[in-house]
């Protein structure tokens, strides 16, 4: 069977990333943003996904940390989307609870083509150390909408900010690792239209 790999350069006048991604990974990963918290999630995310992921990200941190997660989703979304090929006898659909010590999160997602996300989180916290995390909820929009993937996350309830977006980002990893898996009886692509 075809490996199921993609590399993404992007370039542009504030940040600089290079994504290698293996789908039929074992979970290793080397990833640096220059943002500890973003790479600790990065990291959580390759590690339950089983994906292979090098990361290397460089930005214009001294002025903000948006232009680099951001960024560092549209790359990765396209760096999946790649990796995907033409989504031939893939599962498609995948879905995943998690629970992280108090806090609970559910995630659901389609790689049918059709981009959306929606977020709901009810930790409401808005930093951990300097690291603004309303932050990811850009990344994931623009790692969904490159990824080509409707993706609806609903944190429930947890105290710790934390353990919130770490259920989140374990929950989006286990979620696609069931949507990107292969299933020997699909035969072309999972739609009924006959295209994603």
């Amino acid at each position: 069977m075809k490996n199921r790999q993609a590399i993404v350069d992007r370039k542009t006048r504030e940040t600089q990333i290079r994504v290698e991604l293996n789908l039929d990974g074992q979970g290793r990963y080397r990833i640096e943003t220059g943002l500890p918290f973003f790479n600790h999630m990065l990291e959580l995310f390759a590690k339950h996904a089983l994906f292979d992921l090098k990361l290397d990200a460089t930005g214009d941190l001294a002025v903000d940390h948006h232009h680099t997660v951001e960024d560092v989703g549209l790359a990765l979304g396209e760096a999946l989307d790649r990796a995907l090929g033409d989504r031939r006898g893939i599962e498609r659909y995948g879905f995943s609870l998690m629970p992280m010590d108090e806090t609970l999160s559910r995630v659901a997602l389609d790689l049918g083509g059709r981009p959306y996300l929606v977020l709901e989180m009810a930790n409401k916290k808005r930093k951990i150390l300097d690291f603004e995390l309303g932050l990811l909820g850009e990344f994931l929009r623009a790692f969904t909408t490159q990824a080509r993937m409707n993706l609806h996350v609903r944190q429930f309830y947890g105290t710790d900010a934390h353990h919130a977006w770490e259920s989140v980002f374990k929950g989006l990893a286990r979620a696609l690792k069931t949507a990107c898996r292969r299933d020997p009886r699909v035969r072309g692509v999972p739609s009924s239209k006959g295209v994603l």
